[in-house]
């Protein structure tokens, strides 16, 4: 999965969020609630500001839930068991996909 944040940014709105990963905001409001693993700050108005390490998160969640098709529960406790080894084998599929993106993207200029 791409996605398409704007780069070097302290934090990201809700809506920033669900753009990048094709969702509603309200689904990742229910993640907010249901993953202690994220902790994105609330503004003067109430509104969540996720971190990069926030969006991150979101990605293994997403990665988890989404493209793996485990159910919360099972992402949670696979979360809470391997979380290291999960984000390392996470961001090796995330940097080959990059790269082969990038790949493509060379193969179709020639």
């Amino acid at each position: 999965m791409h996605l398409e944040l704007a780069p070097n940014k302290r934090y990201y709105s809700i809506g920033e969020i669900a753009k990048a990963f094709d969702v509603n905001a309200s689904l990742i409001r229910f993640w907010d609630k249901e993953f202690d693993i994220l902790k994105p700050k609330k503004n003067a108005k109430g509104n969540r500001m996720f971190t990069p390490e926030d969006v991150k998160n979101l990605q293994l969640i997403y990665h988890l839930v989404k493209e793996r098709g485990f159910t919360l529960e099972g992402a949670k406790i696979h979360l809470k068991e391997g979380q290291k080894k999960t984000l390392d084998k996470f961001e090796i599929i995330s940097k080959l996909e990059t790269i082969k993106a990038q790949l493509n993207t060379i193969k179709n200029q020639l």
